[in-house]
């Protein structure tokens, strides 16, 4: 491992200025200790216009490489470790199907703005951009489901049914404004039995890590350690998220675990996110507070992204042969609007 950490940093003082590695929180640390740019999907979204460097290397899930491909300037080139470091949410609402129920609501006459979670592949990112919406991400929900609802006559909100739901609920929209769709392989199911009038129609996906969280944890972790403060990531079902003491994106996660730290030294504090990240909060502030996790949630598909692989692809782009991601260019229009839109919006 030593010899690895040594190689890659040897690449990295070999290609300088033209090589910029960027990493999403969820990574474990073998990979971010690496990183010249760390963030959750907005804050990484926010940093790739402003890089100069050739090279990309983005470490995370493949739908976030296609965002910084997106985002990138001309000429530059963004490759990922690990190509199959997919992403099951966004797998869960196929570009094709979205464009049907789409236009399903269109033809009710209500004009429905397309609200996607940035958890999503290109392909779909393009069809909401057409469509007149935007992207969203954990951290800007509030405002972009505001922004998306001022835009026309109601909301689809996609692809996670709980991120929906724990935004509208900050919002207060209330339970009757709010329907999950029944959706099949042509489109939706029975649409003359479902409340298509809502204001906020979700689909029905959602993050497989995030949603193993029960109410039930909450109670059991809160039996086992007596006056603990519990936060959860609002990709959590909204039952657990009652059951929390706070709520909020990857960063507010990682602000909260400052703030107790400073201001409630000896505090346990119970994180319900993605592992990774709770280890790396429990280091940071050792000996000021305990910092646990909610339950095991270990994203398998961004522990495919390892130091050696990271090793690989520094190897290949110094030696001029390493492929970059290839983007559809006929999607990349209609989908970067779905980004730009977003960033425009949350005033970036």
């Amino acid at each position: 491992m030593q010899d690895t950490s040594a190689a890659i940093a040897s690449l990295k003082k070999q290609l300088g200025a033209n090589l910029c590695i960027m990493g999403h929180h969820y990574q474990n640390d073998n990979v971010v200790r690496h990183c010249d740019i760390t963030g959750d999907s907005l804050e990484l979204a926010r940093r790739v216009p402003g890089i100069d460097a050739a090279h990309i290397v983005f470490c995370g899930v493949y739908f976030m490489g296609e965002s910084a491909a997106l985002l990138a300037k001309p000429g530059q080139s963004v490759h990922l470790p690990s190509l199959d470091a997919d992403c099951l949410m966004s797998r869960m609402t196929p570009a094709p199907l979205a464009r049907k129920v789409l236009e399903q609501l269109a033809a009710t006459g209500r004009k429905i703005i397309p609200l996607a979670y940035v958890n999503t592949d290109l392909a779909l990112k393009a069809v909401v951009g057409e469509f007149g919406g935007a992207v969203c991400t954990s951290a800007n929900a509030r405002i972009m489901l505001r922004w998306a609802l001022d835009q026309g006559d109601g909301v689809l909100f996609l692809p996670d049914r709980h991120l929906g739901n724990n935004t509208a609920e900050t919002l207060g929209i209330s339970q009757d404004e709010r329907h999950v769709l029944r959706v099949g392989a042509a489109g939706l199911v029975q649409p003359e039995t479902q409340p298509l009038d809502r204001k906020l129609l979700l689909w029905p996906g959602c993050c497989a890590i995030h949603a193993r969280f029960e109410p039930d944890d909450v109670e059991a972790i809160r039996a086992e350690y007596p006056g603990c403060r519990v936060i959860a990531h609002p990709e959590c079902r909204q039952e657990v998220i009652e059951a929390c003491d706070g709520a909020g994106s990857t960063s507010y996660l990682i602000r909260e675990a400052a703030r107790v730290a400073a201001e409630e030294p000896g505090t346990t504090l119970i994180v319900g996110t993605e592992n990774n990240l709770v280890y790396r909060l429990a280091e940071r502030h050792a000996g000021q507070c305990r910092i646990l996790p909610l339950g095991h949630a270990i994203c398998g598909n961004m522990a495919k992204v390892t130091e050696k692989k990271l090793l690989a692809t520094l190897q290949s782009v110094a030696a001029g042969a390493a492929s970059p991601l290839h983007i559809e260019e006929n999607l990349c229009p209609p989908a970067r609007l779905s980004l730009t839109r977003m960033l425009e919006a949350c005033g970036n």
